[in-house]
C-alpha cells in the first residue's frame, strides 16, 4: 500500500478506501464479501473524472468548439487510455483478484485496470477532496492531451486520401526508435512515400507518433 501511495504521490488518511478501490469483485466473492469490491467507487470515479477532464479541456483549449472537445475527452478517458495510465503506476500489481482471475492474467486486463483506476480516483476524492483528485488526474491528462488531440485529428486518414489520388504511390509507417523508461516511453515514427521519408513524429504511443509524422508530411505538402 505504501509503495503505491508513493507512486501516486498521495497518502490516504483512510486506508479502507484504498483497499476498496483495489478490490476486484472476484476477490470479494471468494472472501464471501468480507471486503467491499470497487464497483461503487468505479461509478463515482467515472463521474469525478468526467468533471475534471471536461474542466481541464475547457480551460486548455479556450477557442475549441464543443464537438472537438468531446472527441478529445472521449479519447483521453477511453478504456485504452485509462488502462495505460494504470500501467504507468503499475496499478495491476496492487489489485486484489480472485485466484481464477489472477491466473488468467487479470492484473493486466485493460477493463480491470480501467475500473481500478477510476475507483482510485474516487477513493482519493472521498479521502482528500476534489483538489487532490484533480491533482492526481491532471498528471496524466496534461502529459497526454496533445498526442490525443493529434489522434482525434486523424492526420493519417487525411494523408491517405491525398496519396490515393496517385495510384502508383504508397505510404507506410515505420517505427524508428523509442526512448525513456517503460512507464514514460517516447516513440519515434517515420512515414514513407514509396521509399522516401516525408515526415517524422514523436509521441507517447506508436499511434500518436504516426499521427505526428503524418501531420508533418501534410505540412510539407502545404496542406
Amino acid at each position: 500500500m505504501e509503495s503505491l501511495e508513493k507512486r501516486i504521490d498521495y497518502k490516504f488518511k483512510n486506508r479502507d478506501l484504498l483497499m476498496e478501490a483495489l478490490t476486484h469483485s472476484s476477490f470479494a466473492n471468494e472472501k464471501h464479501h468480507k471486503y467491499k469490491c470497487n464497483e461503487r467507487l468505479e461509478f463515482l470515479g467515472d463521474a469525478v473524472l468526467s468533471i475534471i477532464s471536461a474542466h481541464f479541456l475547457f480551460k486548455h483549449y479556450p477557442d475549441m468548439p464543443e464537438g472537438e472537445l468531446t472527441k478529445i475527452r472521449a479519447s483521453l478517458v477511453c478504456t485504452e487510455s485509462l488502462s495505460e495510465f494504470a500501467r504507468e503506476i503499475h496499478l495491476g500489481e496492487y489489485i486484489f483478484l480472485g485466484k481464477g482471475e489472477a491466473l488468467s492474467g487479470g492484473a493486466d486486463r485493460s477493463s480491470i485496470l480501467e475500473n481500478a483506476f477510476e475507483a482510485l480516483i474516487a477513493a482519493i476524492y472521498l479521502d482528500g477532496g476534489m483538489e487532490n483528485a484533480e491533482k492526481f488526474v491532471l498528471k496524466f491528462l496534461t502529459a497526454n492531451v496533445e498526442s490525443h488531440r493529434a489522434t482525434t485529428s486523424d492526420y493519417k486518414s487525411t494523408l491517405q486520401e491525398v496519396i490515393q489520388q496517385n495510384p502508383d504511390q504508397t505510404i507506410t509507417y515505420v517505427l524508428v526508435g523509442e526512448s525513456g523508461p517503460d512507464h514514460d516511453k517516447v516513440f519515434e515514427a517515420e512515414v514513407h512515400l514509396n521509399s522516401n521519408v516525408i515526415g517524422r513524429g514523436k509521441g507517447k504511443s506508436k499511434k500518436s507518433a504516426e499521427q505526428e509524422a503524418a501531420k508533418e508530411a501534410l505540412k510539407l505538402m502545404g496542406l
